[in-house]
């Protein structure tokens, strides 16, 4: 093909060289293919095509006696600089040509420069007569091949790989079948491209420099999560029979009894005080007097060493003054067209892997008893709690309870109380009426009707348009206490269940109109018993603060933020006070902020008013959310961390709609982010996201439906360049058909981006990654809970995508550190 004239290099590795004490896939011993060359007398090297395989032992290229590889060579009449080569390092067959073509030109070809990434030259490449390889040695001959790969970065991940084994015994048939997929695909090569480094020019070492510093940036923002386990925590094992039985268990992914959760005891060790828009945390002054002096100054001095950790270690100004400098990252065009160039590169190099290692991916895959794409655990990772369910599911929902509950009392209007069937009256319909078609709950009903109208997106949650049947049916505090969403919400975890292999992060609402809106959301979820080993809670914060502070429920936006968090200091310090809520919050693994990302606003300057201060009925920008739920999330994670209770990630939406620098904002505050299709817009902001491994779930159906054709979601285009992105569903009543919404998502994506089992299965690895489920059941699920670490038995990732996946990042984040901590140092 004619991706042969580009100036790579491609080397194949085999078990005998890896025992050898080579490098497999990387090393090239220049005066093995010499002298191959040489035993060829004055005939010349030449083939039709590189890429053919077929030599004198079979038509797979493999040798009978010794396993070596064997291949064709092809040199084309280009310039001596684009001569590539394919070979293997040990033995070199080849039929006599007739093409001209010299000696050194061939091992040249396999030399080139020193600048190729990755490439170690052999023993007899540092010779001079005539391999590019001398001039990279600079005096030092014998120097080790170690020398000449890029350093090693602080970042350089290290996660292990857990070895293929072969199958197991007692498989019956199938046993052989198998063993003989896994050993051939252990005799095939892994096979990779090595791209030589091009070489950088100051504006791209300014980059470079730019680059580390704003990864060292989000370093020191990003509140790394460690949630101790509870001592009731499950058994993998045990969780495995899950599903089997049919019957609803009351039990979560964290406690196999999450409603009896043992109290910690109050603690009155410190006081919070609002103050610039964040909760503080100074000692008490309530401590008690102590008859040991000795014994209270020890005490006095641990209070002051835990107070002082409970912190927001960045304050709003330098916030604000950090986004500025992201922004004008951002818009530079050096930068992003540096920043494209390497994307575009990153995407190459997964296009030839693909096609080096396809054969020895499907037969990895094929060798794995049991486990594939339908058993692998997949992760809903963003999935609205009201809009769980599909609109079949909903419609048999709402004509069981007019049949059953139409004399209950569910709704007061004018001073009214209506029966469930009084409303069905007053709206003129009947049971037997009802239908898909008359709820018109779809999204995309009528062809771009909500395409850039979130607006009309958001009056689709109202069944045959109707706000009173949302009301009864679909939100937590009503007239009926929320009884019906609940019944809804058994049904669906029961369908959860049975799949066993799906899970579901679901999110609900904290609106922040008072203080008591979490004890009311808690007693809820604890009455009605709403908990799975499938399904992980989230809370959502609508960003509606000036919807009510128009309505007089809020002086400013401090009330906002005190309203949400003031309850979760209090139950942290005393869970005594409110054991429901305690109990519920053991099961939330995380935050998230939603609305119109795509309305107007005015960006955030490095100078802007105190939430004490925002008494104006405008609504704040994006950002100005985002950095105040941060700060107070990352002190009660602090403080929660101290108490040994559970912490919350930060995921909220970003890059949906609206302007970029509500993804710079995301880059530097939050853990993962939810759609971020906005990326494609912005190269360099794509790069930084792909080298801090940011999660992306992302939602095409949904996209599809408002903001984002199906065909032109970046989706494919981030999995290839190998960003953390997985599928979600976002909202199934309003998008998909089926009982089974997140399959239905994986569905279509393979179909219109071609994507192979071994690619949904790794999308499905990386939601596991993502969400908030106990890292012992992502080292069940997966092998491991951090992002290299794998294992194909569980996760049906063959172990070279990691591999592969692992090696890439390490080469760019080296490259990037060489020339980033290079400038910084001079």
């Amino acid at each position: 093909g004619g991706f042969w004239t580009w100036r790579w290099l491609i080397s194949a590795m085999s078990d005998s060289d890896a025992k050898n004490g080579s490098d497999a896939g990387r090393s090239i011993d220049i005066s093995n293919i010499r002298s191959a060359v040489k035993n060829f007398g004055e005939e010349r090297l030449s083939s039709s095509s590189l890429g053919k395989f077929l030599s004198e032992s079979n038509e797979d290229g493999w040798s009978d006696n010794d396993g070596g590889y064997s291949s064709e060579e092809d040199f084309s009449s280009s310039p001596r600089s684009h001569k590539a080569a394919y070979a293997s390092p040990r033995r070199l067959n080849t039929r006599p040509s007739t093409a001209d073509i010299d000696i050194e030109v061939a091992a040249e070809a396999l030399a080139v420069k020193q600048g190729m990434a990755g490439l170690k030259l052999g023993p007899g490449s540092a010779s001079s007569d005539g391999a590019a390889g001398s001039k990279s040695s600079e005096g030092d001959k014998d120097s080790e091949v170690s020398d000449l790969l890029p350093p090693v970065s602080p970042t350089t991940h290290k996660a292990p790989l857990n070895p293929s084994r072969p199958p197991p015994a007692g498989l019956g048939g199938a046993r052989k079948t198998l063993a003989t997929a896994y050993k051939v695909s252990e005799s095939l090569p892994y096979k990779r491209a090595i791209i030589p480094e091009p070489s950088l020019s100051q504006q791209d070492e300014m980059l470079c420099k730019a680059v580390v510093r704003l990864l060292e940036k989000r370093n020191k923002y990003i509140y790394k999560v460690r949630t101790p386990e509870l001592e009731m925590a499950w058994d993998p094992e045990e969780l495995e029979k899950c599903g089997k039985s049919g019957d609803y268990l009351e039990a979560s992914p964290f406690s196999s009894n999450p409603f009896d959760l043992e109290l910690k005891a109050d603690s009155n060790s410190m006081e919070f005080k609002f103050d610039r828009g964040v909760f503080r945390a100074q000692p008490s002054c309530g401590n008690g007097a102590s008859n040991n002096s000795e014994h209270q100054a020890d005490q006095e001095s641990k209070h002051e060493e835990d107070w002082r950790t409970v912190g927001v270690p960045i304050e709003a100004t330098e916030f604000f003054t950090d986004m500025q400098e992201l922004c004008n990252f951002m818009v530079n065009a050096a930068y992003n067209s540096f920043a494209y160039r390497r994307l575009k590169l990153l995407q190459e190099k997964f296009s030839l892997y693909q096609m080096l290692n396809a054969e020895k991916e499907f037969l990895a895959m094929k060798a794995v008893s049991h486990r594939d794409f339908y058993n692998v655990r997949k992760i809903d990772n963003h999935v609205h709690h009201s809009a769980c369910m599909n609109q079949k599911h909903l419609l048999r929902f709402i004509k069981k309870r007019v049949r059953e509950d139409g004399n209950c009392q569910v709704i007061e209007r004018d001073g009214k109380i209506l029966t469930l069937k009084e409303v069905f009256d007053t709206l003129g319909l009947s049971p037997y009426d009802l239908s898909i078609d008359m709820l018109d709950m779809h999204a995309h009903n009528k062809k771009n009707t909500t395409f850039y109208r979130f607006d009309k997106f958001n009056q689709k949650f109202n069944p045959t348009g109707e706000a009173r049947l949302r009301e009864i049916f679909l939100k937590t505090d009503n007239f009926v206490g929320g009884r019906y969403l609940a019944m809804l919400t058994k049904e669906v975890l029961e369908d959860l269940s049975s799949t066993k292999y799906q899970m579901a992060e679901y999110r609900l609402s904290i609106y922040g109109k008072s203080r008591n809106e979490w004890s009311k959301l808690a007693a809820w979820w604890y009455k009605h018993k709403l908990v799975s080993p499938n399904v992980a809670w989230l809370v959502q914060i609508p960003r509606l603060y000036s919807v009510y502070k128009k309505s007089g429920m809020l002086n400013n936006f401090a009330d906002f933020l005190q309203n949400i968090f003031a309850p979760l200091i209090e139950i942290s310090q005393n869970p005594s006070k409110d054991p429901k809520l305690y109990a519920f919050l053991e099961n939330v693994v995380g935050f998230d902020i939603v609305d119109d990302e795509s309305i107007h606003e005015r960006r955030v300057q490095k100078k802007m008013p105190l939430p004490e201060e925002w008494d104006f009925e405008a609504n704040p920008a994006y950002n100005y959310y985002l950095y105040y739920i941060y700060a107070n999330l990352y002190v009660v994670n602090s403080f929660r961390k101290l108490r040994g209770l559970s912490q919350f990630t930060f995921r909220p939406h970003a890059g949906e709609a609206g302007d970029l620098d509500h993804l710079a904002g995301a880059f530097l505050l939050a853990n993962s982010i939810n759609h971020g299709i906005n990326l494609k817009k912005s190269p360099s902001l794509q790069y930084l996201y792909y080298l801090a491994q940011i999660g992306l779930a992302m939602s095409p159906l949904s996209n599809n439906c408002l903001f984002c054709g199906y065909s032109k979601n970046p989706f494919p285009d981030f999995f290839e360049r190998g960003l953390n992105v997985a599928l979600s569903t976002d909202d199934p009543l309003l998008i998909h058909m089926t009982k089974e919404p997140l399959v239905e998502e994986y569905s279509i994506a393979m179909q219109v981006y071609k994507l192979s089992t071994a690619d949904l299965s790794e999308i499905a690895r990386h939601s596991v990654l993502q969400s908030g489920f106990p890292r012992h059941l992502k080292t069940h699920w997966v092998g491991g809970s951090e992002m290299f670490e794998n294992d194909p038995y569980q996760s049906n990732v063959p172990n070279i995508r990691i591999q592969f996946r692992r090696e890439t990042l390490d080469e760019e984040l080296a490259m990037i550190h060489r020339h980033g901590k290079t400038q910084t140092n001079e």
